[in-house]
């Protein structure tokens, strides 16, 4: 998505504006609106991120994630995996307690956090949430929730402290 035509509607409106205080105010219009174009950038790109956060919740499990490609934004849509019985759509899950649901937005805000995995996980991570039909981002939000409240997602882990151990599928 190219956000150009949009930064240059608002710096012709922010002119037009300036206009009616004369040439001087003219002037200073087009020297903020060139200085305040990484901040309408950055403000569409915010609202752009929750207008994604918003629809992934209504979209849940599936999700809309919003990545940027040089200075503009893309959009990833991962649709919800059609409904099959659990013998079908996962082998060997018949009989197993259910996962846990993807995470309710309604519990509050999302916060952003970049994490670091060794290269080697990366691949197997990408493949459970494929499996699962999940974003990578929701597969990894499930796995921590799961981690942190074992009896919700009815999996065996251990708590002693401030660490964690046990599985998460």
């Amino acid at each position: 998505m190219d956000l150009a035509p949009y930064v240059d509607h608002l710096r012709r409106e922010l002119a037009i504006a300036a206009g009616a205080g004369g040439e001087e105010a003219r002037a200073l219009a087009e020297r903020l609106a060139a200085t305040l174009e990484s901040a309408t950038r950055l403000a569409l790109l915010e609202a752009l991120s929750a207008a994604a956060d918003e629809i992934t919740h209504d979209l849940s499990p599936g999700s809309v994630e919003v990545r940027l490609r040089g200075r503009d934004p893309d959009f990833v849509v991962t649709p919800p995996p059609a409904t099959r019985p659990p013998e079908e759509s996962e082998p060997g899950r018949a009989g197993k307690p259910p996962l846990p649901p993807p995470p309710d937005a309604d519990e509050g805000g999302t916060s952003r956090i970049s994490l670091r995995v060794p290269e080697h996980l990366k691949p197997r991570i990408e493949e459970a949430a494929a499996h699962d039909g999940l974003s990578v981002n929701a597969w990894l939000v499930r796995a921590v929730s799961a981690a942190l409240d074992p009896a919700a997602g009815n999996r065996s882990a251990h708590r002693s402290g401030n660490r964690y151990s046990g599985w998460v599928r």
